[in-house]
């Protein structure tokens, strides 16, 4: 049964977000901090990701594991919009970057 708060479904979806990992890099995608925007309503979901470079060769099945994941969680429809945005390594989420032996 899925939970329609969407706060609770939020937080169930940032977690099941944690079981996509970039390959090359070894870390998920929310300690990373490729996921910019989740929106859940009540009748679909949208994900705004972005990737650590733009020709990732691992981009499309992260993009589609975590509309997975999300949709899993919220049992709407869910759409992922690739973000142009630039990544760069301060948006790892604290503590994470230790593990990359990174220091921010």
């Amino acid at each position: 049964m899925t939970n329609t708060n969407p706060n609770v479904q939020e937080l169930e979806a940032m977690n099941a977000l944690r079981e996509v990992v970039d390959p090359e890099i070894g870390l998920d995608v929310v300690a990373l901090g490729l996921i910019r925007e989740l929106t859940i309503e009540q009748d679909k979901a949208h994900l705004k990701m972005i990737l650590t470079t733009p020709f990732c060769p691992y981009g499309p099945q992260m993009l589609e594991m975590a509309r997975l994941k999300v949709q899993e969680v919220t049992g709407v429809p869910t759409t992922v919009e690739f973000s142009p945005e630039p990544w760069d390594p301060s948006m790892i989420e604290e503590g994470a970057a230790q593990d990359w032996g990174l220091f921010y």
